[in-house]
């Protein structure tokens, strides 16, 4: 006759033991048949994505238990552990970090009442905590057995969203669908990671599209994440797997601070801070008239030629970049000469002006390194607003309060040399190579227009355009022009930059601007 052991010692061991089949069930999900056909489609689990983001696979999962309460429509036989999300913190690089997770497995990763419950706590955890918040992306949109319930489930993570702006950190990385009104939320974040193939975003599929317009389009075209990094900007990085966009999610991570209160990490630096950049030289050529790529100039400045590109396929006319400098993380904007002349347009204002917003929020320094002809004429530009998104960039650089610091590489014309952080709208120095060029426009432009009537007048146009073109040149576009007038602080050797931009940021880490008490402005829209 077996005898029951019922002491107090065997019946802890025995809620334990209910405690890990509960917990197990739990981690395996809906089983082997949904985790493989996953698999099949190219996509990793809720669970595999976020062992590959926080260091060591390491994760605390908050309210794995929960389910949903909803009924009808069979619902109320179906009632799985996490309702298809995944929310917790784990640890980046060692600093803390909160993700939440959509289980495709799970519902399709729709969103129902207790998923958004689970992702509002969440996120709010990421806010009282002050730690950044990552968000898995890969469900089917609002769970429409929940109705209304679902919907409203969207407008509390949109609130958080908005309210977390400036505030952490806020990541949304695209790993699968992301349809109708669940796109918004990754638009209200910070950046967005896409994987080639598997995801997707936009307000109204292929199949609406046709209906309404009768335009045909796939999936990818319409939405992927090419079409988003190339075409309408609203992603910044795109990728072939999963695993490398998890892991330039880490990286990305690496030069953040972990919430707007806080510095950015600084790392170690293994490249001298007084190594010489004679190389510049090289790079870029004298003549305006010659292209080069100014991510060579950034490679050579930054530490261990390393640096992090953001929206990298769209607006490639303006570089943003995120790189270190004697081990501090600094935020830099170039104009691009190998793309358009490095002009400034609509796309590039926009880019530029979204870029130094995050830095100027997260206390990121800025270094903007100059080499624009103007804005890009043309009606297109005029009717797309090119005036208002110009202004978001002029905003944007006015309302920094990080030091912030203008090189001028080469050339620097018009409105557009005002823009790019000059000192009149506040850069806190302003540094120029020998050679460079500020003026209200190119010395041949300015000829023609200054000096129109003597040149038709002169017995030799050709003549006397090339000496007024010399004239205007010798007079207001010489190297030290802006510098005796106090518009440029100094004129460097391009072999002193590296030295020079460590120096003068470590001068302005101290930095402090007391602003106007105000609500908010209202910046162009």
């Amino acid at each position: 006759m077996t005898v029951l052991d019922d002491t107090p010692v065997a019946q802890q061991r025995g809620t334990v033991a209910e405690l890990e089949a509960v917990r197990d069930a739990m981690r395996q999900g809906p089983g082997a048949g949904a985790t493989e056909a996953q698999h099949a489609k190219g996509k990793l689990t809720a669970r595999e994505r976020l062992a590959l983001l926080f260091d060591d696979g390491r994760f605390t999962e908050v309210e794995g238990l929960r389910r949903h309460r909803a009924s009808g429509f069979g619902l109320e036989d179906r009632r799985p552990y996490t309702d298809g999300v995944v929310t917790g913190w784990g640890r980046v690089f060692g600093r803390t970090a909160f993700a939440y997770a959509h289980d495709f497995r799970i519902f399709g990763g729709s969103l129902g009442e207790a998923h958004a419950e689970k992702i509002h706590k969440i996120m709010d955890m990421a806010a009282t905590a002050g730690a950044p918040l990552i968000g898995l992306c890969d469900g089917a949109g609002a769970r429409i057995q929940e109705g209304v319930s679902a919907l409203a489930g969207y407008g509390g993570i949109f609130q958080r969203n908005v309210r977390n702006s400036g505030v952490i950190p806020q990541i949304s990385v695209m790993l699968g669908p992301c349809a109708g009104g669940a796109a918004y939320s990754p638009a209200l974040t910070d950046f967005v990671f896409m994987v080639r193939g598997t995801a997707q975003m936009f307000i109204t599929g292929p199949d609406v599209v046709e209906t309404v317009t009768g335009e045909r389009i796939g999936h990818d075209e319409l939405g992927g994440a090419d079409a988003h990094t190339r075409r309408s900007g609203v992603a910044h990085f795109a990728y072939d797997d999963e695993e490398s966009c998890l892991a330039d999610v880490r990286y990305l991570l690496s030069f953040l601070p972990a919430n707007n209160r806080d510095l950015p990490p600084a790392e170690p630096c293994t490249d001298r801070p007084d190594r010489l950049t004679p190389a510049l030289l090289d790079l870029v050529p004298a003549d305006e008239k010659h292209s080069y790529d100014v991510r060579a100039v950034i490679e050579e400045v930054a530490d261990d030629g390393e640096f992090f590109e953001v929206h990298e396929a769209w607006a490639p006319n303006v570089v943003c970049a995120l790189a270190r400098l004697d081990g501090q993380a600094v935020g830099v904007v170039a104009n691009q000469p190998a793309v358009l002349a490095g002009v400034l347009d609509l796309e590039g204002s926009q880019k530029a002006a979204r870029f130094v917003q995050f830095c100027d929020a997260f206390n990121i320094p800025l270094v903007t390194l100059v080499d624009v002809p103007g804005f890009l004429p043309g009606v297109g530009q005029e009717h797309g607003g090119i005036i208002r998104h110009g202004a978001k960039l002029l905003y944007a650089y006015c309302n920094a309060t990080v030091p912030r610091i203008q090189l001028i590489l080469r050339k620097a014309y018009g409105g557009a040399y005002i823009v790019m952080d000059s000192r009149s709208i506040g850069s806190d120095l302003s540094l120029a190579w020998p050679g460079n060029e500020i003026a209200v426009m190119g010395a041949e432009g300015a000829a023609n227009v200054v000096f129109r009537r003597e040149i038709a007048a002169a017995a030799d146009p050709d003549a006397a355009r090339r000496q007024y073109i010399k004239e205007y040149r010798d007079q207001l576009m010489h190297p030290y022009h802006a510098a005796e007038r106090g518009l440029v602080d100094d004129v460097i050797d391009p072999a002193q930059t590296r030295i020079r931009l460590i120096d003068a940021l470590a001068m302005l880490r101290t930095k402090y601007v007391d602003r106007p008490s105000r609500k908010h402005g209202n910046q162009p829209h």
